[in-house]
């Protein structure tokens, strides 16, 4: 009788539970009514839920386990999980889900488990009833409040915390006192305030980066059986001297102090720890010595020295770091020594980063005997000369940075010899000549910016087999599970590769913090695009081209069409004429740019197929005729400019897209009539002229008056606002 009892409630409670998840599954229709996860799969026709995806029930077929993580979901917490009276573990992980987290979560008292990260969810965190907790998750949302009073009440059961990338506040001193089994700890990119807490070298992993951390670190942080493998304390307002117990923390494999006000000597304590892969000290005012006991640490791979005010010849120190793959010495002072010190010689390094430094003469050719030798960036220094040709046989290299130098010649044609070149940045100089054909061989090239030099000649149409086929040098680098750096905390390569304003990229500046910046590199290597954070409108930029600032001349050649995989081209300010040609509406563009040009003919009409197109600027030329009704079904469009196109007329649409922009738009276009918001009506012309009323007119003289007295201006202010390089060109091509 006892057993048959039983059973009946084991049946009753699985029933229950089916109800419950049927009650979920409505609740997520209710608020997501396109895109849906495996929970719109669930069949109410059958007898127990624990054959659903993403359900796992006990032994007594009760729902003891919830994933609903990457579900598409949207709108606000569900409110009655904890009628799942077996619910251990719950993951809503990946989704955008909204609003504060309801009351009914801190009942859910049996959970062990809980995973909310990458969501849009705010308010306070309140699961102090929570007490059995071992693992909680609740890193990027928009979470706020103080950590401790709100949900670390009892943490007797807690392993893993993770609330990294919110808007929590707090003085965390004395945070892990009563967590005793806590090992994995990340409060980075938060307001926490206070001083470093006590008890960090029993965690396995703590990350307090980019938080308001104030203070020295006591002497007594790191007694012996230090169990740290994992410290990242950069991004904070932490002085003094870094004590040298850190040597304790045998286990240590990532050290990142950059970022703070350390003062004294780098401790030499950190050649003690054998492990040790990574260390990040830059940004600092430690002494300008470095310890040799560094040279203990054989398996080190990345070092960061950046901002450190180091001058003169780059220390012989490095170049005996012969385990190193990434050096990163960007932002010092250094004028000489590349060649001198070693690290050219340095036999497994990937990436060697010497940007924002003084270095001046010719650029090192012993850079082609790297065998390893993957990102190389160079920029913003004072190199001069000619680019080296045998930088066209570093056939590994996937990133070329030499921008902002002074170097002059050419392009050297054998660059097309770098088949898995992914970024090349060569803008900011003064090269010159034509951008060579072989640079059509370059098939893994996506991010191609040679901006602001004096290139001339017409763009060849072998520009089309640029980045066709990146998909091998991706293929290599997604067989690396380990995370790709090119960059360190500033994110400066980044800034400087990506072209802030255009869509997609508009945000990185404001909003990318260090985490965000190593992920958008990793993802950029590896072959993933650009994802926004969950705040911005989704948009993935597989790659871009920019020539802006040139005295590049000729039409546009159509088989630039073939550039698939490319979504911004920016052409402006250079020389380029003849017609814009229609197949450019074969790309995938979300931003066209080729104002400042001297480009005719209509606006092809087929632009209107760029149905992803956001950004559209054609202003400073010489198109005519009527605006291309389909330019009123660009419904993303959110940037438009045809200003000063003398000879474009007709009406500008007064509904639709179109209408949605005001007469900034239009500037200097005397024959175009601009749609009055305010009253209906439209205006004579977008131009602030005198009229002369009472007088009687010929429409057909005024309008052929117009037309010349719009072109001749229009063609001299041109002319009046090139360099005199690009004044000489035209000149003799008249002649």
């Amino acid at each position: 009788m006892c057993s048959v009892l039983i059973f009946a409630e084991l049946i009753s409670g699985n029933k229950h539970d089916m109800e419950v998840l049927i009650e979920l599954k409505g609740f997520l229709q209710a608020h997501n009514q396109i895109n849906r996860g495996a929970y719109d799969g669930w069949l109410e026709s059958e007898a127990s839920p624990c054959n659903w995806k993403g359900v796992g029930c006990d032994m007594n077929g009760r729902v003891s386990s919830l994933d609903l993580s990457s579900s598409s979901i949207s709108g606000p917490f569900f409110g009655n999980f904890s009628s799942l009276e077996s619910l251990i573990h719950l993951d809503l992980s990946d989704n955008s889900i909204t609003g504060e987290l309801p009351v009914d979560l801190n009942r859910c008292l049996g959970l062990k488990h809980l995973n909310l990260s990458y969501n849009l969810i705010s308010g306070v965190i309140n699961i102090s009833s929570l007490t059995k907790l071992r693992t909680l998750d609740v890193s990027r949302n928009r979470f706020e409040g103080e950590i401790h009073r709100n949900f670390l009440a009892a943490c007797d059961e807690l392993t893993i915390l993770n609330v990294s990338s919110n808007n929590l506040r707090g003085n965390i001193s004395g945070l892990l006192d009563n967590c005793s089994r806590l090992e994995y700890v990340d409060l980075s990119l938060n307001r926490f305030t206070g001083q470093i807490t006590q008890g960090i070298a029993s965690v396995i992993q703590f990350n307090a980066a980019e938080n308001g951390l104030t203070g020295s670190v006591p002497l007594d942080m790191f007694p012996e059986g230090c169990k740290l493998q994992f410290l990242d304390l950069s991004g904070n307002h932490l002085f003094g001297n870094m004590p040298n117990s850190i040597a304790n923390c045998s286990s240590l494999t990532y050290l990142s102090l950059s970022g703070n006000g350390f003062d004294g000597q780098i401790p030499p304590g950190i050649g003690a720890i054998p492990g040790l892969e990574k260390l990040i000290l830059g940004s600092n005012s430690f002494a300008n010595e470095m310890p040799l006991s560094l040279m203990n640490c054989t398996a080190l791979k990345y070092l960061d020295i950046s901002d450190r005010g180091f001058g003169g010849e780059v220390q012989g120190f490095f170049g005996k770091l012969e385990s190193l793959t990434h050096l990163i010495l960007h932002s010092n002072n250094y004028t000489d020594g590349i060649v001198s010190s070693g690290i050219l010689r340095l036999p497994k390094l990937i990436m060697l980063d010497l940007s924002l430094n003084r270095f001046f003469g010719k650029l090192p050719t012993e850079v082609a005997t790297m065998k390893s030798i993957k990102y190389l960036v160079l920029a913003e220094n004072n190199f001069s000369g000619q680019i080296p040709l045998v930088y066209g046989q570093i056939v590994q290299l996937q990133v070329l940075d030499l921008s902002y130098n002074n170097l002059s010649g050419s392009v050297p044609a054998d660059i097309g010899n770098l088949s898995s070149l992914l970024v090349l940045m060569l803008a900011g100089n003064q090269l010159s000549g034509e951008i060579p054909k072989e640079i059509g061989n370059c098939t893994s090239l996506l991010w191609l910016n040679l901006a602001e030099n004096k290139l001339s000649g017409q763009i060849p149409p072998e520009i089309a087999g640029v980045g066709r086929d990146p998909s091998p040098t991706f293929a290599r680098n997604q067989k690396d599970d380990a995370q790709l750096e090119i960059g360190t905390r500033k994110c400066l390569s980044v800034l400087r590769w990506i072209p802030l304003g255009y869509p997609g990229f508009s945000y990185v500046e404001s909003e990318m913090s260090w985490k965000d910046c190593r992920s958008l590199e990793d993802r950029i290597l590896k072959g993933y695009g650009i994802v926004t954070p969950p705040y911005v409108q989704p948009c993935i930029i597989l790659g871009y081209v920019r020539f802006s600032g040139n005295l590049l001349s000729g039409q546009i050649p159509p088989m630039i069409s073939a550039m698939g995989n490319f979504n911004l081209l920016l052409l402006d300010d250079n020389l380029l004429s003849g017609v814009l040609p229609s197949e450019i509406s074969q790309m995938s563009l979300v931003a066209l740019n080729v104002s400042r040009n001297i480009i005719s003919g209509e606006i092809p009409s087929e632009i209107g197929q760029l149905v992803l197109l956001e950004t559209l600027d054609l202003s400073y030329n010489n198109f005519s005729n009527e605006l291309p009704s389909s330019l009123n079904q660009l419904y993303k469009l959110s940037k438009f400019n045809v200003s000063y196109n003398p000879l474009l007329s007709g009406n500008v649409p007064s509904t639709g897209q179109l209408s949605t922009f005001d007469k900034q738009s239009f500037l200097g276009n005397p024959l175009l009539s601009l749609y009055s918001a305010d009253d209906g009506s439209r205006s004579e012309s977008n131009n602030d002229e005198l009229t002369t009323e009472g007088t009687e007119r010929d429409p057909a003289k005024e309008e052929i008056i117009v037309l010349v007295i719009s072109f001749i201006v229009f063609f001299f202010a041109t002319i009046a606002i090139r360099e005199h390089d690009s004044f000489m060109y035209v000149y003799y091509t008249i002649k």
